[in-house]
């Protein structure tokens, strides 16, 4: 059995999918229930981006190939007193091959979805796993008011115990040594764009020319000017899932964004034989392709100048707790901290949000200044 990718454009409803997965056989015959599944789950909206394709079709590719290796029939899932399948291929994950477990549930939550998908459509009988009540720990944050759960919710009984990893992020001190080890002001823009906004690599990737304005025609009246992220205003901008949403750039900010347009873009732009509409370009003056997967080789090889372990998503996170931070010491601005961050980021759910709320009480004793006021007072020495 191999996992292999379309060789040509699905097409449904007039809208081609390439890089579509595909399971095989070694007989080459199709894997018909898992790519049936593929097609109602990754087609048919269940997932809202395509960059979780390759991470759906690795897990069913490698939970076949377990199934396959140990002689076994997915379809068994009346096994008595012996141990399901999905049990048996967790704590294969867990013991054989030793992946975090966080890493193990986001495979068992694709198979399990495969299988509740097999049971509708009539091909086993039961799930082989069940669903029980426990307790869970209760948010005492924003919105905590508001939950009726009572500290009880339905997890599956089969998923190993979720391990809550706070995400990483740069202190300011960290953040100066990143700029100051990055001569390519082309780099060094395209760090700064992501420190100043938050946005995920495929925004920072496609952030198109057309936003970038002189603020000084813009009105003065506003310290902040609002961008408004449109994947639909023909601009080549994307965004996760497509959707729309505003951000706040500082007038201090978006002046250094019409300088470098005006004054050092030009050098590689001019390289490319056509206009290109995204503001970053790579050394041949065209967009960073691949959803702006360079931008981390380039992010981590400046990181390791300056002695730091950092990443595109990293600058993300930084971007988020600083703010939040300087927002919560700042309480007459009138603005709801943790509802602005949400959308600046652009969270479906502000429960995604909440996760800054903890980083934020282990850096509670520590002396941070206003974010944005000191990314700009770095202007000068980076």
């Amino acid at each position: 059995m191999e996992l292999v990718w379309a060789t040509e454009d699905l097409v449904i409803a007039g809208q081609p999918y390439p890089r579509f997965p595909i399971l095989l056989w070694d007989s080459m015959e199709s894997c018909i229930p898992a790519n049936w599944f593929f097609r109602h789950y990754l087609l048919r909206g269940k997932i809202g981006s395509k960059r979780s394709w390759p991470s759906t079709g690795r897990a069913l590719y490698d939970f076949f190939s377990f199934i396959q290796a140990h002689e076994l029939d997915w379809r068994d899932v009346d096994r008595g007193e012996a141990k399901s399948l999905v049990a048996g291929y967790r704590d294969y994950c867990l013991v054989a091959c030793k992946l975090a477990p966080n890493t193990t549930r986001q495979r068992l939550h694709y198979i399990c979805k495969f299988y509740e998908f097999a049971l509708k459509k009539g091909w086993v009988k039961r799930l082989p796993f069940a669903y029980e009540e426990r307790t869970v720990r209760r948010e005492t944050g924003f919105l905590a008011h508001v939950d009726a759960s009572g500290g009880k919710a339905m997890a599956n009984d089969v998923m190993p115990s979720s391990h809550k990893v706070l995400p990483k992020f740069l202190s300011m001190a960290e953040v100066k040594a990143l700029l100051a080890a990055t001569d390519n002001p082309h780099h060094r823009m395209m760090m700064r764009l992501a420190l100043h906004t938050g946005l995920r690599r495929e925004e920072l990737a496609t952030f198109p020319l057309a936003y970038v304005i002189d603020p000084n025609k813009a009105m003065r009246t506003e310290r902040n000017l609002r961008i408004r992220l449109a994947p639909y205003d023909g601009s080549g901008m994307v965004t996760k899932g497509s959707k729309p949403r505003e951000i706040l750039v500082s007038r201090q900010f978006m002046a250094e964004l019409y300088r470098y347009v005006t004054k050092v873009r030009g050098e590689r732009a001019s390289l490319s034989k056509t206009s290109q509409q995204a503001m970053l370009l790579n050394q041949f003056g065209e967009p960073y392709g691949e959803d702006g997967k360079s931008l981390n080789r380039i992010i981590s090889e400046a990181g390791k100048r300056a002695g730091i372990k950092v990443h595109t998503h990293m600058l993300r996170h930084t971007y988020a707790t600083h703010t939040l931070v300087s927002l919560q010491r700042n309480p007459a601005s009138g603005i709801e901290p943790l509802v602005f961050v949400q959308r600046q980021l652009g969270h479906s759910s502000i429960q995604t949000t909440m996760v800054y709320l903890h980083l934020v009480n282990e850096m509670a004793d520590e002396a941070v200044l206003a974010y944005d006021d000191e990314l700009n007072a770095l202007a000068g020495v980076a």
